[in-house]
């Protein structure tokens, strides 16, 4: 009994604790906003595309400087801040929101609309600021915090990383479901009170969860001090295990000063500080690029151009192809179940092979998966006709001022947590279809082998990520692992809004077969860059796999770099 008090009141179980709240609060919003969008301005997908842009748009411009922002401050101010900014931003929208459901028809007619109009940039506005802030907890949280709590046991960090993506994989299917009830039985404007009173109670929550895993774990308030630009490059390539605080990195005991504090007695211009946050975002770059693990960062970024995952691309498609939305229900929590499977699998072979081998096997594992989906795209029943141009769709709405694709009644399983549009759905919605058409059925043959590929790559796909993940959390110096990690988010949104301006250049279905075998192409790409890096690391001991000695250094760490977490 005293060891399960202990474990539930310990650092670990109360990070795990506050995560899920936190998580569960984002995957209701990043759901629910899509939604309130589309039925707010007249079930058009516009308001949810500009939304989807703005949030990929400002990650990758302001990824690095949220970083800077977290290697800079105390981390106990960094995670409250981001914290009170992403919860209070939801609440606002949220009641916005309701305002919004309540005087919509008054709104229209006050200054020939401008003010609805007003409204929904107020609403878009305030939702990106709650993902910016969202983004910087999960950076200083996922990527700093965890790994102090785990200290240097490499193996236990392994363990909460997996923790960590287990219960993104049971909230990313449940909150969903929650909030669509609510939603359902309710309305939108009851789902919006419900959203922003969990928030409400959410923030409260997880503010007394921080301070608590802040008290048990001492070492939180001890952080390398941000070093100055013109020495990020030669930090790259020193071993920091051997540095000491006095000769670059500077210990900072936060509970003794109020965070850190610039250097207030050097005059700046205006012309410097207007330019500060551009020499941050090239210096990041920069350093990003510098860093031993660049390689194995790119290869989980390249992961992102690809519709072969539960988005709103690939389930529309489905859509049209004949599937209900209780089979895509269905499917998507096999997907979560696969997913989990993949986070063990981490585990396992992390402990047999070391890390970085890790690595190898499961790209190899989702490479092999994918095969399927491609495949798929010449099986029956799969609709790709390469005669057919991509663009047409496109040129025939542009030259025949045809409007923007609307859907009658917006499906929950068609609006994602990215906020992206489905682009499919325009041009082959049941509404649309020509009713004397034969009704023939759709052989389901390409369209299974496609799920089948995607299900069970999720397996390699998230054993991969962790890998990368912690690969990242032992390589990068803590002074940099705000700024570092930043980027490499900057990089997943840019593969990922490469992938979307790709469905937008070729929406129509013939051409999704194209698409697929794009995406394994980039998911190819992505681990030859890991083969690369591993190459690198490994040399002759590339393939060769034996269980790692704990009291041995880890085979983790590439050359050039011997820090220990």
């Amino acid at each position: 009994l005293g060891s399960v008090i202990a474990y539930f009141t310990s650092a670990k179980f109360l990070l795990y604790l506050g995560h899920a709240l936190s998580t569960w609060g984002d995957r209701m919003w990043h759901f629910a906003v899509s939604v309130f969008l589309v039925e707010l301005y007249g079930n058009s997908l516009l308001l949810t595309a500009v939304y989807g842009l703005v949030v990929a748009g400002s990650v990758l411009l302001l990824g690095a400087l949220i970083g800077d922002w977290v290697d800079k401050n105390s981390r106990l101010k960094v995670a409250q801040t981001s914290l009170v900014v992403q919860n209070s931003s939801v609440i606002l929208c949220g009641v916005i929101l309701m305002i919004i459901f309540l005087f919509k028809t008054q709104l229209l007619t006050l200054y020939h609309g401008w003010l609805l109009t007003l409204c929904y940039i107020l609403v878009i506005t305030i939702a990106n600021i709650a993902n910016l802030a969202s983004t910087a907890t999960a950076i200083t949280i996922q990527r700093d915090w965890i790994v102090v709590v785990a200290g240097e046991d490499r193996s236990k960090l392994a363990d909460m990383n997996a923790t960590i993506r287990r219960i993104d994989q049971l909230t990313n299917i449940l909150a969903p479901m929650a909030v669509g009830q609510i939603m359902t039985f309710g309305s939108p404007m009851v789902g919006c009170g419900f959203i922003s009173g969990w928030n409400l109670m959410s923030m409260c929550v997880e503010y007394l969860l921080l301070w608590k895993v802040y008290q048990k774990t001492p070492t939180l308030a001890r952080k390398s001090a941000k070093v100055e630009a013109s020495e990020l490059k030669q930090l790259n390539v020193k071993k920091e295990s051997d540095m000491k605080p006095a000769e670059g990195v500077q210990l900072i005991i936060e509970k003794d000063v109020a965070g850190f504090e610039p250097q207030q007695e050097k005059e700046v211009g205006c012309a410097a500080r207007i330019a500060e946050p551009f020499i941050t975002f090239r210096d990041g770059w920069v350093a990003y690029y510098n860093q031993p693990v660049f390689l194995a960062g790119m290869g989980l970024a390249f992961l992102y151009m690809t519709v072969l995952g539960f988005d709103c691309i690939t389930t529309g498609y489905a859509y049209t192809q004949g599937l209900s939305g209780s089979v895509l229900s269905l499917l998507m929590g096999a997907s979560a179940v696969t997913g989990i499977m993949g986070t063990v699998a981490f585990t396992w072979l992390r402990r047999k092979c070391g890390l970085i081998r890790t690595g190898l096997i499961s790209g190899v594992a989702q490479f092999a998966c994918l095969i399927l989906c491609a495949i798929s795209v010449f099986m029956p029943g799969s609709p790709m006709d390469l005669t057919v141009s991509p663009f047409a769709d496109i040129s025939a709405r542009l030259f025949e001022n045809a409007p923007l694709p609307t859907i009658a009644s917006p499906e929950p399983e068609m609006i994602f947590a990215t906020g992206m549009p489905n682009l499919l759905n325009g041009s082959i919605a049941p509404a649309d279809r020509d009713p004397e058409m034969s009704p023939e059925p759709v052989p389901l043959i390409s369209v299974s082998l496609l799920f089948a590929g995607v299900i069970a790559a999720r397996v390699g796909l998230w054993s991969f990520d962790l890998t990368v993940t912690q690969l990242l959390q032992e390589n990068v110096i803590e002074s940099e692992r705000g700024i570092i990690n930043g980027v490499q988010n900057s990089m997943n949104y840019l593969l990922d809004l490469l992938h979307f301006i790709m469905v937008i250049l070729a929406p129509n279905p013939e051409a999704f077969g194209l698409l697929v075998l794009i995406s394994v192409s980039f998911v190819a790409m992505g681990h030859i860059m890991y083969f690369r890096f591993a190459q690198k690391s490994l040399g002759k001991q590339l393939f060769v796999c034996h269980t790692p000695d704990p009291k041995a250094a880890p085979d983790s760490s590439p050359p050039g770099n011997t820090s220990t977490v």
